[in-house]
C-alpha cells in the first residue's frame, strides 16, 4: 500500500512539473529584462558547494540626458558571493540545469558582501579616508536620493565608493545611471567587475572628484582629471542653468581641507566653473557637524558668520537630510574629529541644491566675482557699520543704498542677511558711482593677472 502511494505521488509531481514548464516558464522569462546568468556548481572534496554567476552584457540604448556608458568588456565575469547571503540575496525564477542560461530578474539583488570583509578592505587603503560600509546607512542614503533614481536622466556620481557598498545599494534601489569615481587603484578591480554585471547601469572611472580641475599648468593624470574630460567621456553635455538637475553627487567630503573644498565649490558655482559649467549639479555630501553649523549660521553670531556661509546661503537650498556619529564610518587610519567651539560629534548628510533663479536678478557668472569680493570685504570685520564700508567704496552713497533696502543706518556688517547682501550688490551694480569705484578696479586687475598667469 505504501509503495502504491509513493508511486502515485511521484506521478502527480511529474504531471505538475510538466504543466508548469510549458505555459508558465516562457511568461516568466519574458518578464526578465536584465542579463542572462549561468549557474555553475563547484564540487571540491571537503569544501561547501557555492554557486557563482557569470553575466553576459548586452548593449543598452542611452536615453536623452543619459551618459553613454560603453561596456569595457563583453566577456562574462564571476561574481563573488558570501556564504551567508549566496542564497538569501538571490531569487531565481526557476531551477537551472547545468549549462542552462536563465535571465536575472529585477528582484535579484547584488550581494553587498560581509560587513567585516568590507571593513578589512577599507582599512587596506594607505591614505586617510572614511568609508561607508553599513548596509542600513547605505539604504538610508539611497532613500534620500528619492524616486529620481529610477529616471534614465538622473545621473549619480558616487564619489570614493571604496568597497562599493553604497554603489551596490544604489543599483539595488533601481538607479539607472551610476558613475563610480574612485581615486584608489586597490578598489578599481572589484568595481570594474561589478560594472560588467549590471547591464550598462554603472560606469567606473579612475578619478578623484574632490580634485577635479586641480591639475598644475593644465597637466592632468588620473586620478586627477579635468571636469571637461570627465563629462565629455561620460557623454554629459552642458545644460541651461534653469533646467533640471543634471547630476546628483553623493559621497563623504574628505576631512582634510574640508573647508577649503567647500569654498572651492561655492566659488565655482557662482562663476559656473568646473562641474557647474554643466548645470545645477546637486551635492549630497557627508560633512562634519561643525562645518554644517557654520554653513547655516545666521547673522548676529559674529564669530561664525563668515563669507563662505553667506555665499552658500545665497546660492543654494541647504537641507540637512540625516546625521550619524563619526563611528558609523570606517576610517583607514585612526583619527578623531577636530574639536572647536561648535559641536562636532556627528557627520551630517547635507543636500546643496543650486537655486534655479540665482542668475535671474542681475547677477551673472561674469560679475559674480564682484559680489564675492564685496562680501569678503564686508565680513573681514563683522562689527563695523555697513554704511562706512559703502561710503569707502562710493563716497556719500551709503545712506541712499541703505534707505532703498530699508536697513538702519547703524547696522553692522555682521548683522546683514545673505539675501540682503545680494540685493545690496544688485543695487550697487546698477549704480554708476559704484561701477567707477576702486573695488571694481581691484577685481579687474586681479582678473587680468589670473588670465596672464
Amino acid at each position: 500500500m505504501a509503495t502504491c502511494r509513493l508511486n502515485m505521488s511521484i506521478q502527480i509531481c511529474r504531471l505538475l512539473e510538466l504543466a508548469l514548464r510549458s505555459p508558465c516558464c516562457p511568461a516568466i522569462r519574458s518578464q526578465c529584462c536584465l542579463p542572462k546568468t549561468i549557474l555553475v556548481a563547484n564540487s571540491v572534496p571537503g569544501v561547501p558547494v557555492l554557486h557563482k554567476r557569470a553575466y553576459s552584457i548586452e548593449s543598452r540604448p542611452s536615453g536623452p540626458g543619459r551618459p553613454t556608458f560603453s561596456a569595457s568588456s563583453q566577456q562574462p565575469r564571476a561574481e563573488r558571493m558570501s556564504n551567508s547571503s549566496a542564497l538569501t540575496h538571490r531569487n531565481l525564477s526557476a531551477l537551472a540545469l547545468k549549462g542552462q542560461r536563465l535571465p536575472l530578474c529585477h528582484f535579484d539583488s547584488l550581494d553587498l558582501g560581509e560587513v567585516q570583509e568590507n571593513v578589512r578592505r577599507a582599512r587596506t587603503c594607505k591614505i586617510s579616508r572614511r568609508f561607508l560600509v553599513d548596509p542600513d546607512l547605505a539604504t538610508l542614503v539611497a532613500d534620500h536620493l528619492g524616486p529620481d533614481l529610477h529616471n534614465d536622466k538622473t545621473i549619480i556620481f558616487d564619489c570614493h565608493p571604496g568597497p562599493g557598498v553604497l554603489t551596490k545599494t544604489l543599483l539595488n534601489a533601481g538607479a539607472q545611471s551610476v558613475v563610480a569615481l574612485e581615486p584608489n587603484k586597490i578598489f578599481l578591480t572589484d568595481l570594474q567587475e561589478l560594472e560588467c554585471q549590471v547591464d550598462g547601469r554603472l560606469k567606473v572611472v579612475h578619478c578623484d572628484f574632490f580634485k577635479l580641475d586641480a591639475g598644475l599648468d593644465g597637466n592632468y593624470k588620473p586620478p586627477v582629471l579635468s571636469s571637461e574630460r570627465l563629462f565629455s567621456e561620460l557623454g554629459i553635455t552642458k545644460a541651461n542653468w534653469m533646467d533640471d538637475i543634471p547630476v546628483k553627487v553623493v559621497g563623504i567630503l574628505p576631512q582634510r581641507l574640508e573647508r577649503s573644498n567647500l569654498l572651492k565649490f561655492v566659488y565655482s558655482l557662482f562663476e559656473q566653473l568646473s562641474f557647474y559649467r554643466y548645470g545645477r549639479v546637486e551635492l549630497n555630501l557627508f560633512i562634519s557637524e561643525k562645518e554644517y553649523l557654520t554653513m547655516v549660521t545666521l547673522p548676529g553670531k559674529m564669530h561664525l558668520y563668515r563669507p563662505g556661509c553667506v555665499l552658500w546661503q545665497i546660492a543654494c537650498d541647504i537641507e540637512l537630510l540625516h546625521k550619524v556619529p563619526w563611528k558609523s564610518f570606517v576610517s583607514s587610519k585612526q583619527s578623531s574629529p577636530p574639536k572647536g567651539m561648535l559641536p562636532n560629534d556627528h557627520m551630517c548628510l547635507v543636500r546643496l541644491t543650486p537655486r534655479a533663479n540665482l542668475f535671474s536678478g542681475g547677477l551673472t557668472p561674469a560679475n559674480a566675482r564682484t559680489l564675492m569680493v564685496m562680501i569678503k570685504q564686508c565680513l573681514a570685520k563683522r562689527r563695523v557699520k555697513l554704511i562706512d564700508r559703502l561710503n569707502l567704496w562710493s563716497p556719500d552713497s551709503g545712506s541712499k543704498l541703505l534707505s532703498e533696502l530699508a536697513l538702519g543706518m547703524d547696522i553692522l556688517t555682521g548683522q546683514v542677511f545673505p539675501h540682503q547682501y545680494l540685493q545690496l550688490f544688485q543695487l550697487m551694480d546698477k549704480s554708476q558711482e559704484f561701477a567707477q569705484s576702486w573695488l571694481y578696479d581691484e577685481i579687474m586687475e586681479n582678473t587680468q593677472i589670473e588670465k596672464s598667469s
